[in-house]
């Protein structure tokens, strides 16, 4: 006995031992024939990050499990991914593992877990999934000689999501947090398949979303042929949100198409069933709903799926003098009926159509109804709708949990028809649209965090004409803003229905318009203030991109920030997501101001480009209010005058479309009107001041002195101008930066007699005309910043300057001197008559008239100008001869 229980425990040891150490004899193998079956198979990059084997996770079955694999395709849609995911798990029996690499591997269970699978089809007609490897010299038993043949008796798909995208049908359908399982035997010709599944679907065609991330589940037991390829549905049942649905029929596929006959009902008739269409979020609580009447779905879809043909259907919704009532809510809906049928009745696409017939319902008094039809569904739809009625727009969230952030208000009325096909709506032939009616809404407020101040609308209305929607009238008001408009909407229908801009035209009067009133309220919880050239925290404030509208305004006082504007004029244009400024006039600071230009918000950073005429501004009011001024022309706050200048500016905004300084590049040309000077308003000016001692600058004369200004990546320059100072012109050139800092020269033309002792002893040598008439340049240097500035005045230069003019006046003297004295003797030496000709006496007669004393006296003058003649014509015989004697030499 003891003997038996050992050999036992010894085999048992060697199972276990070999349950251990095969997976390590066999995953090499294993990883190789899956990386061989997936190149032979597949046409696209097939990686894992590994494979392991096991005997003990689904004992007595092997279990392959494949982790972070990922199938990303070759063209036509190189780089885009197919599959991408967690984990894959294969599990088949033991003797599986021992075939040979030429035979197929049987799998009975598969579970996929935490996977993504992208199936996209483009307009060409092409697949991403269409990647299967075709061998064309393979025979049909070679075929089915290799790879994995699937025997299945389980498989579940858990967590993933499938997302289905035909760019040619304009069809999306995103399957997300998918469970999926079925329970069955492949091996058989036909079994019974029972499947559980649940999902977030949602579902868009051709732009128009029709479930959004609804809440989907089948529990479904379906019989399959799977040598005729039919799939019969036994028993089953769907929930979509929380409405129960029951399927009957088959699915079978041929070679060539597909053959649906379906039908399918509500198992009840409970109105409470319409509640359940309503995605979950909005139908809270629908068990406790007190109801009454009925709600039916039935449908039949019925035929073959191919190329030219879809199924005929035959799909009703109907509804009679229905009721609901939340618990919780004061008022109910009652009077509510339905009658939506949507009918194929030839299995052509474009043939399919829907109607709604007599769609009412009423709160309290207020009661609304709709008909109409929209046929042609998947072509050129052509829609035929009437509305009529009045509703309280407060009673809504009185009789239905709306759960909005605000509460609805105002009375809508609308008595209204038309009928119109989308081709014409799509190109714009808007003459083919028939529209009639009016609409209009009364007391309607709204208000949102996102806005500073409830937005009342006392009252809008709406004339309906062809495809013109005329407004004769709104009247808005928030805050302190109050706004009367009137226009015409071009392309409401086409707005509504389509992805078209809105277009139109409106004439705005207003008698206060606050700008602040329509600024994003900020989402940080940092302050900002006015002053900033930083972007703060808000949103950034976008132009919509959806319209494309022109407004012409006419505004008594504009507000902003501290500002205010009168009889502000002009048209702007929005398209584009860009706001086009044309003739823009208004009354600012004792003048007015006209501008033109454009703002976009188009690209990530909104921009501007703006020409503006500045006439007769107050100097000191305008440069203390708007900071771009400032930078500008810093030293204009410490001036009281008026002024007027054409600036050319582009550059960047802020997200509240302020500008950013460092950003602005462009030109200016300014001329002062008139100005009077305020040194004590600025620092610089001060320094100067108390520096020059010899000028006031209260003196200065600034009337009609023009400059022009260059700016660009932060920095001013100045085109030199000139200026007096009681006598003195002064010259100013030089630059500085937005962040003030300076490198400026003023260049002063100073009379010499101001600057006294300074230069004292240079002056001493100029006669009384001379000095009343001689300047000195003294230039001074201007740096650091405006409020700290470093002023360097260089007398010494001046001092340098006047001693060099001195020099050379007093060498043009000397010159004279000596031309006069050569002149003098070449005349004694050519016989002493020679006189200038503008001499009125002759030599004779002057000789005849000399007297003894004034010829002594002429005599003595004449030496000494000879002497001094001989030294000045010795000087230069001397530098000749020495000049000779070197060139002998």
């Amino acid at each position: 006995m003891k003997k038996a229980l050992k050999i036992i425990g010894i085999v048992l040891l060697v199972i276990v031992v070999i349950l251990v150490a095969a997976p390590f004899l066999f995953e090499s193998q294993i990883k190789d024939y899956v990386r061989k079956t997936a190149n032979e198979s597949v046409d696209a990059q097939v990686e894992f990050s590994d494979i392991s084997l096991s005997f003990f996770r689904s004992f007595p079955q092997a279990t392959v499990v494949i982790e972070n694999f990922s199938v990303i395709n070759n063209e036509p849609f190189k780089g885009d991914t197919l599959a991408i995911g967690e984990e894959a798990q294969l599990e088949m029996s033991i003797k599986e593992l021992f075939k040979g690499a030429d035979e197929p591997k049987i799998l009975d269970n598969i579970k996929v877990s935490n996977t993504y699978l992208n199936i996209k089809v483009d307009s060409l007609d092409n697949a991403n999934y269409d990647i299967a490897i075709e061998d064309t010299t393979a025979t049909a038993k070679d075929s089915a000689s290799t790879g994995f043949s699937f025997d299945l008796k389980h498989y579940e798909i858990n967590n993933s999501r499938v997302k289905y995208l035909d760019e040619g049908q304009k069809l999306l359908l995103d399957v997300e947090e998918l469970h999926h399982e079925g329970t069955g035997d492949f091996s058989l010709a036909e079994s019974e398949l029972d499947t559980k599944s649940n999902a977030l679907v949602s579902l868009d065609y051709d732009g128009t979303n029709y479930l959004n991330r609804n809440k989907v589940s089948l529990d479904a037991v379906i019989q399959m042929d799977l040598e005729n390829m039919r799939y019969t549905f036994l028993e089953n049942e769907a929930m979509i949100n929380q409405l129960p649905l029951t399927f009957e029929g088959f699915v079978q596929v041929n070679e060539d198409n597909n053959e649906i006959d379906l039908s399918f009902q509500t198992p009840s008739s409970d109105f409470k069933n319409f509640l359940a269409v309503i995605p979950a979020t909005y139908a809270k609580n629908i068990e406790n709903v007190e109801t009454s009447g009925d709600f039916v779905v039935n449908g039949k879809i019925q035929g073959i799926v191919d190329e030219p043909y879809i199924p005929k259907m035959d799909i009703k919704v109907s509804s009679d003098n229905a009721s609901f009532k939340y618990p919780d809510l004061p008022k109910s809906v009652q009077d509510i009926n339905i009658d939506l049928q949507i009918l194929n009745e030839t299995g052509i696409l474009e043939d399919t159509y829907l109607t709604f017939d007599n769609v009412t319902f009423r709160i309290d008094q207020d009661k609304f109804a709709t008909n109409g039809s929209i046929k042609n569904l998947m072509g050129n739809m052509l829609v035929d709708m009437a509305l009529q009625g009045t509703l309280n727009l407060a009673n809504l969230d009185q009789a239905y949990p709306l759960d909005l952030e605000q509460d609805l208000n105002g009375i809508l009325t609308a008595d209204v028809t038309t009928q119109f096909d989308m081709n014409s709506i799509e190109k714009e032939q808007y003459q083919n649209v028939k529209s009639n009616g009016t609409a209009s809404i009364k007391n309607f407020s709204y208000k949102s965090p996102e806005i500073p101040n409830e937005v009342k609308i006392a009252n809008a209305r709406l004339n309906f004409n062809q495809g013109n929607v005329r407004v004769p009238e709104l009247k808005l008001t928030t805050g302190q803003t109050d706004i009367t408009a009137s226009g015409n909407i071009e392309n409401l229908i086409g707005f509504l229905f389509t992805d078209q801009k809105l277009k139109g035209s409106f004439n705005v009067d207003s008698n206060v318009f606050a700008i602040n009133d329509f600024m994003i309220a900020e989402t940080g919880t940092g302050e900002t203030t006015s002053q900033s050239s930083t972007p703060s925290t808000s949103e950034a404030v976008k132009i919509p991109s959806f319209l494309d509208t022109e407004l012409a305004f006419n505004v008594n006082t504009v507000i902003y920030d501290n500002l205010e504007l009168k009889n502000a004029k002009g048209t702007i244009i929005l398209k584009d997501e860009t706001a086009t400024l044309q003739n823009i006039t208004t009354d600012i600071f004792g003048g007015n101001i006209n501008l033109a230009g454009n703002v976009s918000t188009k690209g990530s950073t909104p921009t501007f480009e703006m020409d503006l005429a500045l006439n007769s501004l107050k100097i000191a009011e305008s440069f203390t209010s708007l900071e771009m001024l400032q930078a500008l022309a810093p030293v204009a706050k410490a001036l009281e005058g008026k002024l007027q200048t054409n600036l050319q500016l582009t550059g960047n905004l802020n997200e509240d479309l302020t500008p950013q300084l460092s950003t602005l590049a462009g030109n200016a040309l300014a001329e002062i009107l008139t100005a009077d000077i305020d040194p004590e308003k600025l620092p610089l000016l001060s320094s100067l001041d108390q520096q020059l001692n010899f000028i006031d600058l209260n003196d200065i004369d600034l009337d009609k002195l023009k400059t022009r200004l260059t700016f660009k990546n932060g920095m001013v320059q100045i085109e030199p101008f000139n200026f007096n100072v009681k006598g003195v012109d002064v010259q100013v050139s030089g630059s500085h930066g937005f962040d003030m800092n300076m490198d400026y020269t003023l260049n002063l033309d100073v009379p010499a007699k101001m600057l006294g002792s300074q230069v004292g002893s240079a002056l001493s040598q100029l006669s009384g005309d001379e000095l009343q008439n001689m300047t000195v340049a003294l230039p001074i240097g201007l740096q650091g910043t405006f409020q700290n500035p470093q002023v360097n005045v260089n007398m010494q230069q001046a001092v340098t300057n006047l001693t060099q003019r001195i020099v050379a006046k007093q060498k043009d003297k000397l010159k004279e001197r000596g031309q006069d004295a050569i002149r003098d003797i070449i005349n004694k030496q050519t016989g002493g008559n020679q006189k200038p000709q503008n001499d009125t006496i002759t030599s004779q007669d002057s000789t005849q008239t000399q007297t003894p004393k004034t010829e002594e006296k002429h005599r003595s003058q004449e030496e000494q100008v000879k002497d001094a003649a001989k030294d000045i014509l010795g000087g230069i015989l001397g530098k000749s001869k020495k000049k000779k004697d070197t060139t002998s030499n």
